[in-house]
């Protein structure tokens, strides 16, 4: 699993010129999923997400995570962050799982995610044509791989 973690002051996904989900404060998770990914990099992956220090303490320095600060979480996914620009300048996307392996641990993380946070988090829509807006805080990004566990 491959993810992008966004510090935000607000965010949000719009499907269809509607409001799917809206968070105000926390973190924006990208997620690309790849068939080498099961139960044990969505464990690591949810863990580390919610433990992450990286929002301000009473004295400005990045020391405290979501579940501390009590920040919302949105999920989206995103097949691109698997791209291989190695050949040419198409894009590939061939470690990029299709839906039928994808959606499940797409389902699993934010279940997990939501366990580990102690609330229900917000999401797109797995595969649709998605607009996303955000603040970013900071600016704060972080990119972690499950494979490389960093």
């Amino acid at each position: 699993m491959r993810a992008v973690i966004q510090r935000v002051t607000r965010a949000d996904v719009t499907i269809g010129g509607q409001v799917k989900s809206a968070i105000e404060g926390g973190l924006l998770v990208l997620l690309g999923i790849e068939d080498a990914d099961g139960p044990e990099d969505i464990a690591w992956l949810s863990a580390k997400i919610v433990n992450l220090r990286i929002f301000n303490d009473e004295n400005g320095v990045m020391n405290r995570s979501v579940l501390e600060t009590g920040g919302d979480i949105l999920l989206i996914s995103q097949f691109t962050l698997h791209a291989s620009t190695k050949k040419g300048n198409r894009p590939s996307y061939l470690r990029a799982s299709k839906p039928d392996t994808a959606i499940p641990l797409y389902e699993n993380t934010i279940a997990r995610l939501e366990a580990d946070l102690g609330k229900s988090i917000g999401t797109g829509t797995f595969g649709a044509d998605m607009k996303i807006s955000l603040l970013n805080d900071g600016p704060v990004t972080i990119i972690i791989d499950t494979k490389n566990r960093e």
